[in-house]
């Protein structure tokens, strides 16, 4: 034992020295990844700005409006109305003026140079002289309308009119309108006609007649024998 501790000879001097010097600087210097985390810290995030809108915003907004080309002066039409045309209606503004004029919107119309579609037949009926036809345009080309009864022509139209009369019919007939334009001739819109007993109105007014007559008669008669029982009695 004491043999042992005679073979360990303690640390020279400036060895001991040196390694406490080491473990000492050591302990004091920060890690990499301590520094790091240190630097990561440190670093602030940036804030993100939200500017809230108020109405004063609004009044630096600008606007800027198309101008219409000249010579041009069509109302705006905000709400995107329809065109106050009617297709049944005699002496009216076209459709399409009133949309160059007012920006309301049109229906769709064929062009001149396809044939246009056929008219709307609405009514055949007597007058009391004629027969008189109505029908209502189509949204199309029109330069005239034509009637034709039992299919033969009886009469033309202007483009403007929605109604017209064609003389007397006096057997059941097919009454047709079609519409015409420089492209040719629409399908046409029918309907059967059936002629009114005219004769009817006529008898009934001799019967009245008669039945007045009879009933005048009979009243005179009956003052007649009532003055006569009176002039008996006195």
């Amino acid at each position: 034992m004491a043999a042992a501790t005679r073979d360990l000879h303690p640390l020279p001097l400036p060895l001991l020295i040196f390694c406490l010097f080491f473990i000492s600087g050591c302990s004091s210097l920060p890690t990499a990844a301590g520094a790091a985390g240190k630097e990561i810290r440190g670093l602030r995030r940036p804030r993100s700005e939200t500017r809230v809108f108020t109405t004063e915003d609004y009044d630096n907004l600008e606007y800027r409006v198309t101008p219409s080309p000249p010579g041009k002066n069509v109302s705006p039409n905000r709400g995107g109305q329809k065109c106050a045309y009617d297709s049944c209606l005699e002496g009216q503004i076209s459709c399409a003026k009133l949309a160059a004029s007012t920006g309301c919107l049109c229906p769709g119309f064929t062009l001149h140079d396809v044939a246009p579609e056929a008219p709307r037949l609405v009514s055949v009926s007597w007058n009391g002289s004629d027969v008189v036809v109505q029908w209502c345009a189509p949204y199309s080309y029109v330069t005239a309308y034509t009637v034709t009864v039992g299919g033969e022509e009886r009469k033309q139209f202007g483009k403007e009119l929605r109604s017209g009369a064609v003389g007397d019919i006096e057997n059941i007939s097919e009454v047709c309108v079609l519409a015409v334009n420089d492209s040719g001739a629409s399908a046409a819109s029918c309907s059967m006609y059936r002629p009114v007993d005219r004769g009817l109105p006529v008898r009934a007014g001799i019967i009245a007649g008669g039945v007045g007559f009879l009933l005048l008669l009979l009243l005179l008669v009956f003052i007649y024998r009532r003055r006569r029982a009176t002039g008996h009695r006195r």
